[in-house]
């Protein structure tokens, strides 16, 4: 497995990596059900979620700067609560988001690679497939670091590239009308409480801007080179998401975006490219979510690892020989192909959607709280994205209690599993209860 090297990664790779991880399976599965949620102003949805992203990673940016470090958010989390509850049960959250995504993602690879034969969309292939894919991957972050070292910089190009040429293609087809595509449904159709839940997913696309900070001390001079690459990534995904999310509105009517929600674009590539554009946007599609669910699996079981090196998570070998990530990667997949076999794309979307802005909201109150002091923050940002991740989280919540209780009632469960187990393992480990 991969060895940590300080000064190994410069800022155009950390952007690379941080765009790598970002554009990717996201845009694919996410841009639909934003657009359930917000109508045709989904677009606009891309936009305010970049808004908030930006602010979040202020709180990121100021600890990377100050504490650059490998272990990324497990460290903030040590920095500002110790080695308790809450650190622990936040950065197992942040974890299990970075699972769930894993099924998202295997769930696309399903649904995309069906679009190329005349099979349902709720066909069993979908999980079967989305499991296939899980073990491939596994079976090559097994095997050793150096096919996802060399693989991983082509195929971040290529993707990044075959999503660009989709979207300008796309709004070449339609003859560039983004104003067409902000009016075509009333806004009446959709509620404020709605448009704002919306915004919890397009969140979600964005972050993958955490996975510098784990990369802090990797970094060629990471008190400077951290925060760019978090704003630069930001930037360009933002350009990305807005280009393809026009596309996809001026080639498709909502009643359409929402109808193919979990196969958007292939549908959008349709009456832009024809056959042949349907081709190669699968083709990319493939491409996103290959590469994207073998890079997940390693960041997810290093992350893991890390966590029980801190005694901040229990670990059982169970007889298993080699070394934790290992064991890690084996426990990381089963969760993975778990929850892509018994919940939809939706379901999965919400899940981490929720996880996420709830450790989101702990790394922002931690520099509020406690590093106040010591990172001399801007308090007005702090607190404005603690507010936006609230009222985006409770209007999240709201819309799901509404339409999917399921949704909430499982993240509720697996948050209060999270945060009693991790209260009980300090204490009988450490005798920390806080």
């Amino acid at each position: 497995m991969g060895q940590y090297k300080k000064n190994s990664l410069s800022l155009s790779g950390a952007v690379a990596l941080g765009t790598g991880v970002m554009i990717g399976a996201g845009i694919f599965a996410l841009l639909g059900q934003v657009a359930e949620l917000s109508g045709s102003l989904f677009p606009l949805a891309f936009l305010a979620g970049a808004i908030i992203s930006g602010f979040s990673a202020y709180s990121y940016i100021k600890m990377s700067n100050a504490y650059p470090s490998a272990g990324g958010i497990a460290k903030y989390l040590i920095k500002a609560y110790g080695k308790g509850t809450i650190t622990a049960s936040a950065a197992l959250l942040m974890a299990l988001s970075m699972v769930i995504n894993e099924s998202l993602v295997a769930r696309t690879f399903g649904t995309y690679t069906l679009q190329l034969f005349d099979v349902g969309e709720n066909s069993v292939l979908v999980p079967l497939l989305g499991v296939g894919l899980l073990i491939i991957a596994f079976l090559i972050n097994i095997s050793g670091n150096t096919i996802i070292g060399k693989s991983s910089l082509i195929m971040a190009v290529v993707k990044i590239g075959g999503i660009a040429i989709f979207a300008i293609g796309g709004l070449w087809a339609a003859g560039f009308s983004f104003g067409a595509s902000l009016t075509a449904n009333p806004a009446s159709d959709y509620s404020i409480t709605s448009y704002i839940g919306a915004l919890a997913l397009s969140i979600l696309a964005y972050k993958g801007f955490t996975t510098i900070t784990n990369s802090g001390d990797e970094i060629v001079d990471p008190h400077k080179n951290v925060g760019r690459a978090i704003i630069f990534s930001l930037l360009i995904c933002t350009v990305i998401y807005l280009l393809v999310a026009f596309a996809v509105s001026t080639n498709l009517s909502i009643s359409e975006i929402i109808k193919a929600k979990d196969y958007s674009l292939a549908e959008a590539s349709r009456p832009a490219f024809g056959q042949y554009g349907l081709w190669f946007t699968i083709g990319i599609a493939i491409i996103a979510t290959v590469s994207g669910i073998i890079a997940s699996i390693f960041a997810v079981s290093r992350m893991t690892a890390m966590l029980t090196d801190m005694n901040l998570i229990p670990h059982r070998h169970f007889g298993m020989p080699g070394r934790i990530q290992k064991h890690m990667l084996v426990y990381t997949v089963v969760v993975a192909i778990l929850l892509t076999v018994f919940f939809d794309l939706s379901r999965i979307a919400s899940i981490g959607a929720i996880f996420y802005l709830v450790m989101d909201i702990t790394i922002h109150w931690g520099v509020l709280t406690k590093l106040r002091e010591e990172l001399k923050p801007k308090i007005a940002i702090v607190i404005t994205a603690i507010v936006l991740d609230v009222v985006v989280l409770g209007a999240f919540l709201w819309i799901k209690g509404s339409s999917d209780i399921l949704v909430v009632i499982v993240s509720a469960l697996l948050m209060g599993v999270v945060f009693a187990g991790e209260r009980w393992f300090l204490k009988s480990k450490t005798g920390t209860e806080a």
